[in-house]
């Protein structure tokens, strides 16, 4: 690793931080430190810092925004990688949006919608990055980023970087290619329409004044913990067991929206960790329904100072 960071440093390939607490960089505000966290000035120099970590096979891991995201009160092994600044370019020609993959997706959907650009507004309240929505196919209120992704910019673990075509993407509910292949979305092009500025505007408000009364909001949460096991719904299912409220440690499922897991007193992963494990536990034994979850777990159970 010392070899690895002397090589960043002198080539200048972005901002390091090294024991850095992930709590800093998830909407949890839950997770133990990273040995190393880079983020890279631009996307030549991400390319060139996976090159560095395959050289010396060096444990890695992408991280935006932090939400749909549980990293383990023992932090992560090796680097992680955060796409920010020097990955939140944006360009609009028309109706053509080209963008980062660092960039926030509810200031991206902001942004178009005061400029007339219809198609985004599903994403007005949804706390990620554009890379992380590509990488999930993030979606509210029946749309998803499937249906305006014209092609995303793909660096690979081996370093290949390609443009890949919406339809080679493997998209459904939730899921895309790039979560079995390990895929980083360094840019996207997205297809929208133009339309009437007030009316898209209010559209998108509608969405985020909906997210704010039905979705909690006053506590650090993850976003959506539970994929709708459908034609049910997790939040439904959770909330007819009655475990509205129940918490285990710092961490409580809200009593606003049953699939939303609330940070409401310095909660640990292990917190979080059972009480996902207990709403599983419940609805398999009452419905037989296997309910997976939505947020990513990571990390190690305990730190090795």
């Amino acid at each position: 690793m010392e070899e690895f960071l002397e090589v960043v440093k002198n080539e200048r390939l972005g901002r390091i931080k090294e024991k850095e607490p992930l709590a800093n960089h998830t909407t949890w505000r839950i997770g133990g430190p990273a040995d190393v966290l880079i983020e890279p000035d631009s996307i030549d120099h991400l390319v060139r810092l996976m090159e560095l970590i395959q050289k010396w096979e060096i444990p890695w891991r992408v991280i935006g925004r932090g939400s749909n995201l549980l990293v383990n009160d023992g932090g992560l092994e090796g680097v992680v990688l955060k796409l920010g600044k020097g990955l939140d370019h944006l360009e609009v020609n028309g109706d053509i949006v080209h963008v980062g993959g660092g960039y926030p997706l509810v200031k991206l959907a902001t942004s178009l919608s005061r400029q007339g650009l219809s198609g985004l507004e599903f994403a007005g309240g949804i706390p990620g990055s554009v890379g992380g929505a590509v990488f999930m196919n993030a979606g509210a209120h029946g749309s998803d980023i499937s249906k305006i992704l014209i092609e995303a910019r793909v660096l690979f673990p081996d370093g290949r970087l390609e443009w890949i075509k919406t339809e080679d993407m493997d998209f459904s509910y939730r899921t895309s290619r790039l979560q079995k292949e390990k895929g980083i979305c360094v840019e996207a092009v997205f297809q929208l329409v133009q339309g009437n500025k007030e009316d898209i505007t209010a559209s998108m408000q509608a969405n985020k004044d909906y997210r704010r009364e039905t979705q909690p909001w006053k506590h650090p949460t993850c976003g959506s913990v539970f994929r709708n096991p459908l034609p049910n719904y997790a939040g439904q299912l959770i909330e007819e067991l009655g475990l509205k409220g129940h918490q285990i440690g710092g961490a409580q499922i809200s009593p606003v929206h049953a699939n939303f897991i609330v940070n409401v007193e310095n909660a640990k992963a292990t917190d979080v960790m059972n009480l996902i494990e207990h709403v599983q536990k419940t609805i398999k034994e009452k419905h037989n329904i296997d309910i997976e979850t939505e947020v990513e777990m990571i990390g190690r159970p305990k730190y090795n100072q």
